[in-house]
């Protein structure tokens, strides 16, 4: 696989809402993006919601689901993960994002844990 690139990876810690994670499939079918799930997920993968938000691509995005956030790292690492959340001292403009990076969400009613945020 020499000259490939990893592609930038999407990390939902426990997501809540499916039209979130439907739209977000849509987002990595189309950019090429891995989308990872990190259970307890709080919705089904066959909810409705999130098979009208994903539409057709569904499918064709490269989507994981990990039995915790510590399997999702497993898998992921050793890439550069980058927690996003209101309380962040960097905005999210001003980092230069590489190949393989991850981008980690939480849940989308209360954010990043305190002990996920300090990892």
């Amino acid at each position: 696989m020499a000259g490939m690139t990893r592609p930038l990876r999407i990390l939902f810690c426990t997501p809540r809402i499916p039209n979130n994670t439907g739209a977000t499939m849509r987002l990595a079918a189309v950019t090429g993006a891995e989308l990872h799930l990190a259970r307890p997920l709080g919705f089904d993968l066959d909810d409705a919601k999130l098979r009208r938000a994903g539409v057709d691509y569904r499918d064709k995005a490269a989507t994981f689901v990990h039995e915790s956030l510590e399997d999702a790292y497993a898998a992921l690492l050793p890439a550069r993960v980058f927690a996003f959340t209101a309380r962040g001292g960097l905005a999210h403009s001003e980092v230069a994002y590489g190949p393989g990076d991850a981008l980690l969400f939480g849940p989308e009613t209360t954010g990043l844990p305190p002990e996920g945020l300090a990892d």
